[in-house]
């Protein structure tokens, strides 16, 4: 039965019990009162009047008011004529008083006094049955409503003792069962054998209770066999790697990174990192979200390390709900790039010797007093003399890129004028520019503020754009050099602007990458395309910075800025 039935009827069963008892009460208590005012009406009216008579007779005055008060008290009580064998004294006193009337005598009087007391008697004698019938009746309106309440009050106390438990046993064991699941004791059942609405709410637990424990047992094995399989594959990695949440508390970190900050992973997981970089400076740093292209050196396994650091946002969506901190150990790649260094800048300063033993030579064979020379072997002598200068200009360049890998990049501040740098560039590359016919245009104000640069590493930078300038400008054509305060009023621009063929903007990003020369249409290259990467470098070590703008057709503008002095 539907517990919706069970209360309806429960409810339906109260409210018969009040209407029962309402009623019987009703009833009853009109039924006494009815008797109640038969007895009034009939018996009491009756002793009423007799009583009126009986002043009359024992007054024994017989006025004219005596005698119209009894002939009224008669009249009323012929008029009221209830019990038995009351008509026939009444009718008896009737005839007694007429005769006394005509003709008045104390005989008379005995009698009429006679069937007032035999009036009295019958009145008196219905007043007791009358009576004793509103008592019976009184006692079966008790006996039935005593016998109705204790049946009502015995089935309400059975309906308070048992209904409750009813409703609030199912509801307690659903309520455990809940604590049970929030407890992750999926296997917690409920016992409720209904068929109402409890039992269905009890089943459609124990089936969500079941359906948890497949998850649990199924889901939930895979996911940690997924976690360990997971952390042990992050643990036996040689590169350093820490998780972290939307809110910047560790999640992970494996054993190498936990080596390397000097921290205990097992204790640090979950708490919130910035608190525990306070008091360690390498994860302050890994923190930063800040990425630099220069490598981290970093003092583990008794031994100088390098890596680089890598942040990767982990997101759901487009939510990014945590990030993986990286840490690549490329100590072997730099060391192999320190040797390749240390090769490049000992091979280049062994080849200078030789080039300039050969260029010596040259030199002495250009010399008449040697002997003369023909036309062809003039020609060979020259071919010679620029191969042997191309050959100083590439270990002059791996020199200098040598001094930019180490660091050791050594620079001579001073107070410098932009027009000293312009001047000693453009007089160094005049004779090149004249023999393609290309008109150096400088652009300098006279005002020009001082910069703080080192005065050879920036001429060399501005010689580097002009000679790659004229390289790829065609004859008879115009550079501009060009020097102006910048916008933010706190560097000086210089700039060379050249009308050659442009750079595409796919090879603008990379024109300063170490090696990077522009595809040039199937000719040959020419120079070893480290003279921009060396540029950036000599420029950027000044607190400077560099760029190019250029529109295929249009030429190129190459620049850089240098701080005010």
């Amino acid at each position: 039965m539907k517990l919706k039935t069970k209360l309806r009827l429960a409810l339906t069963f109260l409210f018969a019990v009040i209407v029962l008892l309402g009623s019987l009460g009703a009833w009853y208590l009109k039924k006494l009162s009815s008797e109640a005012q038969e007895i009034l009406k009939d018996n009491y009216i009756s002793l009423e009047y007799v009583r009126n008579m009986r002043n009359v007779i024992d007054e024994n005055a017989w006025k004219n008011e005596d005698i119209a008060l009894f002939e009224k008290s008669l009249l009323y009580q012929e008029q009221n004529i209830t019990e038995i064998g009351e008509a026939e004294a009444t009718q008896q006193l009737r005839s007694h008083f007429n005769a006394f009337s005509k003709s008045p005598d104390s005989s008379r009087i005995g009698l009429i006094a006679k069937q007032l007391t035999k009036l009295t008697d019958v009145n008196m004698q219905a007043i007791v049955r009358k009576n004793e019938q509103v008592k019976k009746t009184a006692d079966e309106v008790y006996t039935y409503m005593v016998l109705i309440a204790t049946v009502c009050a015995l089935v309400a106390f059975s309906f308070i003792i048992n209904f409750p438990n009813t409703i609030a046993e199912p509801i307690q064991q659903l309520t455990e069962g809940l604590q049970e699941i929030s407890r992750k004791n999926y296997e917690s059942r409920l016992g409720v054998e209904r068929k109402d609405e409890l039992g269905e709410m009890a089943r459609a637990f124990n089936l969500m209770a079941e359906k948890l424990d497949e998850y649990e047992h199924s889901s939930l094995a895979r996911v940690l066999f997924e976690k360990r399989r997971t952390e042990t594959i992050i643990n036996q990695m040689n590169d350093a790697i820490m998780g972290l949440d939307e809110n910047n508390y560790l999640l992970f970190i494996n054993s190498v990174g936990a080596e390397m900050l000097g921290l205990d992973a097992s204790q640090i997981a979950g708490k919130y990192a910035p608190d525990v970089a306070l008091k360690n400076d390498l994860l302050r740093t890994l923190l930063n979200e800040e990425t630099s292209p220069k490598p981290l050196k970093i003092f583990t396994n008794e031994r100088e390390s390098y890596f680089t650091k890598e942040l990767l946002d982990v997101k759901n969506g487009e939510n990014r709900i945590g990030r993986v901190i990286i840490l690549k150990n490329i100590t072997p790649f730099h060391e192999l790039d320190q040797a390749k260094t240390n090769f490049i800048a000992t091979i280049s300063h062994e080849l200078k010797t030789p080039i300039a033993g050969i260029k010596m030579s040259l030199k002495l064979l250009e010399n008449e007093r040697i002997g003369p020379l023909n036309e062809e072997q003039k020609h060979l002598l020259n071919q010679i003399q620029d191969d042997s200068q191309r050959l100083l200009s590439i270990t002059g360049e791996l020199l200098d890129l040598s001094q930019v890998e180490t660091g050791k990049i050594q620079l001579n501040f001073s107070s410098i004028h932009p027009q000293e740098v312009i001047k000693a560039a453009t007089e160094a590359l005049l004779f090149s520019a004249e023999q393609k016919q290309i008109e150096l245009h400088c652009q300098i104000p006279a005002d020009l503020p001082a910069i703080q640069a080192d005065l050879d590493k920036t001429m060399w930078v501005l010689m580097n754009f002009l000679s790659n300038a004229i390289r790829y400008s065609p004859e008879k054509s115009t550079i501009t050099v060009e020097a102006q305060v910048s916008i933010d009023q706190k560097h000086v621009l210089f700039s060379v602007q050249d009308f050659g063929k442009g750079i595409e903007s796919k090879y603008q990003q990379r024109i300063f990458d170490r090696y990077f020369q522009v595809p040039n249409n199937g000719q040959s290259k020419s120079g070893t395309g480290l003279g921009l990467a060396i540029s950036k470098e000599f420029i950027e070590a000044q607190k400077g910075s560099i760029g190019v703008e250029s529109e295929l057709g249009n030429g190129s503008r190459f620049w850089f800025q240098l701080p005010l002095a």
